[in-house]
Parts: C-alpha cells; structure tokens; sequence
C-alpha cells in the first residue's frame, strides 16, 4: 500500500501539471470505486470543476476543485493515478478516467480493485471514514518529542502495532515503521510504555527521517506503486531491513528477521532490535 512518502510524490508529480485544468468529461468503467456520490452525481457534479491545488492527509490525496468542492482518492493497496496523454493505450484495470481540457488524462487504475474515491464538499470531509479520525502527521508542529514521550507512556501495545494505526500517527504503513523502529533500534514487539525517554526521541527522530528520505528518494517500488508519471520509486534501494529477509544487517552484519506481527510481516535485526 503507498504510504505517506509515495502519496507525497503523487501529489507533486501531479500538482504541476494538472493544477489548473479543468475536468471536460469522465468515463467509470467499475462503479464501485465511487463511494460518494451515486455514479450519474458524481458525473454531473466532476465535469467543469477547476482544478485549484492538491493535497494530502496521510495516505490520502486530494483534489481541490472550485465550488469548494474536494475529490479524495486512497490507493490501498494497488491504485495508481496516472497523468498521461489520451492518446495512450489504457493501461489493464483502468476504473476511471477523467478528461482535463488540455487533452490530456488523468487516470485511476487499480488492479486489486479496493482503492476508492469521493467527491464531497470541503465542509464534508470529515463525513470520510478514516479521513476523519487520522492522527498527527510526521512534520505536523505539534509532533514533537514531547508528544512522543507522552503518548508512549500511555500505551500498553505492541509499539509497531501502535505505529500502524493511522489515528495515532498519520501516513506510517509497515515499511516505514520497519525502517524507524531498526534506525531506533527497538524491537516491534515492545510494549509501548516501556520505551524510556531516550529511546522515545530516537524514534521520534527515525520517523522523521524515514519518511523525509523516503519523499527525496520518490517512494518505495517493489511491484505496483508509481508516481503521477507512471515512474517507480528508489528508496527500496536504500531500506536497512524491510524485505531484505536473511541477508546480513548493514549495521552489524548479523541476519535479519522476519516476524508476522499485528497480521503484517516484520522485518527487524535480533541482534540490533534486542527485545
């Protein structure tokens, strides 16, 4: 599933070229991406919005369009949003297409088929399950050390079962949170309040840096995610232990690990990560 950094690159691949434009026309190949409004609203309502700026919360992307009106899109696990010309050939497992009045398109493609997307007015926003509830963001001004220090003493759970849930922090998925908790060297089994105050700000400083190389390094690729010109990432050449099962730690040579934890599979160095 893109996390933070690769919907972070979406959204400036995209902003540039499409920041703007106007939606002239949409065709919905699978309905059920839509989750708000019904298909013929939502075609009445898209075509003649301009396209204002884009942002994100968390692993959501957002289209501000006039009108005051928003169009959010989350990936899941496969969804991609390709720019491209609409001349080219449809990609396989193409749900939706939105024409702009440059000729070009802007593209939905989702092969697993979970990604979806509303469109809602901006005072509605909060009516999006799991939009509404999302937590404080890596570089938000009140995610400070202190926050961290706090928030950990409070939670008597698994600490990578903490970091994955989105309303506590927003945008961390299971690479990332694989990568901080080696770079704090913490075990992901840990129980939240056990971490002392030294190990807290280091995990505050992992998250952080983490997720800045990750949006330098434009995401992490391993099979589907691209950015908004159909590019793959390259932070995967630079991960210390997520994927990298049975090779050496680049720290400490010992062999990495691979554990199923909170259902997700977690990679960790047992000699670095002592738990």
């Amino acid at each position: 599933m893109p996390e933070l950094p690769e919907v972070e690159t979406i959204k400036r691949t995209l902003e540039t070229k499409i920041t703007g434009q106007s939606f002239n026309d949409v065709k919905i190949f699978l309905p059920k991406i839509i989750r708000t409004p019904g298909v013929e609203e939502f075609k009445k309502q898209i075509i003649g919005k301009k396209i204002k700026a884009l942002s994100r919360r968390g692993k959501y992307l957002m289209i501000n369009l006039s009108g005051d009106m928003v169009l959010v899109f989350h990936l899941r696990m496969t969804g991609r949003l390709i720019y491209c010309q609409a001349d080219e050939t449809p990609a396989r497992h193409t749900h939706l297409v939105l024409q702009l009045d440059s000729e070009n398109q802007l593209r939905f493609i989702d092969m697993r088929q979970f990604g979806r997307l509303w469109l809602v007015h901006q005072n509605e926003l909060n009516t999006i399950s799991g939009l509404k509830d999302l937590g404080l963001e890596p570089f938000d001004d009140a995610f400070t050390r202190e926050f961290i220090k706090k928030e950990l003493r409070r939670k008597r759970t698994r600490i990578k079962s903490l970091l994955l849930d989105q309303s506590f922090i927003a945008g961390l998925g299971n690479i990332y949170v694989d990568e901080a908790l080696h770079r704090a060297r913490i075990h992901p089994e840990r129980l939240a309040n056990t971490l002392n105050a030294r190990e807290a700000s280091n995990l505050y400083s992992a998250i952080r840096e983490v997720i800045k190389e990750g949006i330098e390094n434009r995401g992490t690729t391993f099979r589907d995610y691209v950015d908004g010109d159909g590019r793959t990432g390259e932070y995967q050449e630079l991960l210390r232990v997520y994927n990298r099962e049975g090779q050496p730690c680049l720290k400490c040579k010992k062999i990495i690990k691979r554990k199923k934890i909170a259902g997700r599979s977690s990679y960790f160095c047992p000699n670095c990560q002592k738990e």
